[in-house]
């Protein structure tokens, strides 16, 4: 396990749950195993864990526990399944975003710069959709979209020009086709910086991840129990933005909806004042806990 992923704020996000040992808990983001396994010290024989995973690697890691139930689905689908496995309501539900550092380090799954492989960065990988479709199909418009919206990159326009300009030629099928392709756009002494937020791009979009963060945010304030625990780490400003608004408002966008009274609206209260960040020891020892921000709520 300690090679499939190394949790960030593993100690912070436990504290965060503030478990009771015979309560009801939902790991949304498995992988590894290591907040699951944390979680599972906590509890006693009565308490139970549901741990949701849509990769089938994290399956290499499943926990031999009765009180372990594990689910292998996107976390979109939070509500059907812990009604199905009759867990609801729960008592706490942690979430780690994004990519784990097992899946960055599998060269053919298509996720990291450092290597060459098909254009694929599906989390689920019986998806259908991969990187090299929506390179090789998708509109010059969606394209420019999907970068300037999702990788935050000014250049957005002239990339998705130069994209399909240049598959007109032939297919970009690989990442170092793609790195040619779109070599000329690449600020100099920025490529890292630039290449990663053109891969995280096209990994949302082929993943589709901030409509299933939307949809498991809004169920987990339905399934959670009255004073029950949210606890989200997330690790770029589009995740943590979704996140923030939800916790304040309830909603994703607008200003938080009030009653007749004037009482606002929305499910959740935030614990902590803004976001907790990973220690500089931490750091120095997971390079990727720099850019995590963790943020807990309660329901109301």
């Amino acid at each position: 396990m300690s090679n499939y992923h190394n949790p960030v704020m593993l100690q912070e996000c436990i504290e965060a749950l503030n478990i009771r040992p015979d309560g009801t808990y939902v790991d949304v983001t498995f992988g590894g195993g290591g907040h699951s396994r944390e979680i599972i010290k906590h509890l006693n024989q009565d308490g139970r864990l549901l741990s949701f995973d849509q990769d089938a690697d994290a399956q290499q890691n499943l926990i031999d526990d009765k009180r372990f139930t594990f689910v292998d689905q996107n976390f979109r689908y939070l509500k059907s399944f812990t009604r199905l496995h009759n867990a609801v309501p729960v008592d706490g539900i942690l979430a780690d975003l994004g990519v784990s550092s097992y899946q960055f380090d599998q060269a053919e799954r298509g996720f990291s710069i450092r290597f060459d492989a098909e254009l694929d960065m599906r989390m689920n990988q019986s998806a259908e959709l991969t990187a090299k479709q929506v390179v090789n199909t998708y509109a010059e418009a969606d394209l420019h979209r999907i970068f300037g919206v999702y990788g935050e990159i000014q250049n957005a326009k002239s990339l998705a020009r130069t994209i399909t300009v240049a598959r007109l030629n032939g297919p970009i099928n690989t990442i170092a086709d793609l790195k040619n392709t779109i070599a000329g756009l690449i600020p100099r002494g920025k490529e890292n910086k630039y290449l990663a937020q053109v891969f995280q791009a096209l990994r949302i979009e082929v993943n589709q991840e901030l409509e299933a963060l939307k949809e498991f945010l809004t169920q987990s304030a339905e399934v959670l129990a009255s004073g029950g625990r949210l606890v989200i780490m997330s690790y770029h400003s589009l995740e943590d933005r979704l996140v923030k608004n939800f916790i304040a408002k309830g909603k994703f966008s607008g200003e938080v909806e009030k009653d007749f009274y004037g009482n606002d609206q929305k499910p959740l209260e935030a614990v902590s004042r803004g976001a907790i960040t990973a220690t500089d020891e931490e750091i120095k020892q997971n390079n990727r806990a720099r850019s995590a921000k963790l943020r807990i709520a309660v329901k109301k």
